[in-house]
């Protein structure tokens, strides 16, 4: 028994492997969309056109390998520039383009078709999250990654969507036509949902469009699919689609925030009240970079812990978070967050990890800042 250990072996590991073979494939997803449907169906017509070339050909030589072989006295034919093997092998192949060419057009006809929207919505890639406006509508928020840090530092076990969880998802509806307007504010993104076969590249100064119109509700996953960054891995993207009466509520209750939102900036916040709400602003926007104790990554990223800007004046700081510092890796968040939510992680940096400054930025200074700006 023990002789032929190879043979246990590869029993074993016919086993492991028939095993796991349920869960995963080697085919495309047919995705949700009249789109993905088509590029599935496009991509099992390239693939028989490929199977049957290859029983032709591969036919056709073990065939002749067989049958014409030297220990059956066969002697080859001699002959020199055939005009007719010369036609053949020209006309055949470009017939066979043709075939191919045909649906493959239709579909990347249907695929650029943009016109006629039902809603539109702009797409706007920052590192490391995205932004999404729903023109016409007086909606717009950022979607942040939402896997605990914990989990990513491998402090906790990793959770069923480990990277692909969001705070705030894309809210789409069924049976409508969605029209994405797709740029950066950076670097180049890629904006990748493949159950929609959608996959749009965000380049800074320049709008790329897609479209999708989605068939069934349900969470739908994607990823930036472009090399961005130290956390291009930290981008992804969700898209919950809705039915349409569950999205007009969820429009509508977007709205009455946005409303509530402008109201807050007039508020007569506490230092207690500024410093909660920045905790949470801090940890979705700033932790990659600063580090959830402010400690930072030098020399990239600098620790905000003790640092002469969050220690120091507090119009330096709030200068230095609203635009940013221009030659490194500091954004300006003064488009990106809103007075309240700027206002509030200036707040939290001035007085977390022992900066203790005591004071305190309200939203009515950001937005004093911002109006000046626009003068």
């Amino acid at each position: 028994m023990m002789r032929h250990p190879h043979v246990w072996m590869g029993l074993l590991l016919w086993s492991i492997f028939s095993q796991a073979n349920a869960a995963w494939t080697v085919n495309m997803a047919p995705g949700a969309t009249e789109i993905s449907h088509a590029v599935f169906d496009l991509h099992m017509t390239i693939f028989w056109i490929c199977v049957v070339i290859g029983i032709i050909v591969f036919g056709a030589m073990f065939w002749s390998m067989m049958v014409h072989r030297r220990s059956t006295g066969q002697v080859a034919a001699k002959f020199h520039e055939s005009t007719t093997v010369e036609i053949l092998w020209t006309v055949v192949p470009l017939l066979i383009l043709v075939a191919m060419a045909v649906p493959a057009t239709a579909t990347l006809i249907r695929m650029y078709d943009t016109s006629e929207p039902d809603i539109d919505i702009q797409i706007t890639g920052y590192q490391w999250k995205w932004h999404y406006k729903y023109l016409g509508q007086d909606v717009e928020f950022f979607s942040n990654l939402a896997t605990p840090a914990e989990q990513i530092h491998n402090k906790e076990a990793k959770g069923e969507h480990y990277l692909l969880e969001v705070d705030k998802p894309l809210v789409l509806p069924i049976g409508a036509k969605v029209r994405f307007l797709v740029t950066s504010a950076d670097v180049i993104h890629s904006w990748w949902v493949p159950a929609f076969a959608v996959k749009r590249d965000a380049i800074p100064g320049f709008v790329n469009e897609a479209w999708t119109r989605i068939d069934k509700p349900g969470i739908y996953r994607g990823q930036c699919a472009e090399l961005c960054g130290k956390d291009h891995g930290f981008m992804p993207i969700v898209v919950d689609v809705k039915e349409k009466a569950d999205y007009e509520k969820w429009l509508a209750d977007r709205k009455a925030e946005a409303a509530q939102l402008k109201e807050l900036t007039s508020k007569e916040w506490t230092l207690d009240e500024l410093k909660e709400r920045g905790d949470k602003i801090y940890h979705t926007t700033c932790v990659a970079c600063h580090q959830a104790e402010g400690q930072g990554l030098p020399p990239m990223f600098p620790a905000l812990k003790g640092s002469p800007i969050a220690t120091g004046p507090k119009a330096d700081h709030l200068h230095r978070v609203y635009f940013g510092k221009p030659g490194t890796a500091m954004a300006a968040f003064g488009k990106q967050l809103s007075e309240v939510d700027i206002a509030a992680v200036v707040t939290y940096e001035r007085n977390a990890w022992g900066n203790n400054k005591g004071d305190m930025v309200t939203p009515k200074e950001v937005l004093e800042l911002k109006q000046a700006e626009s003068k």
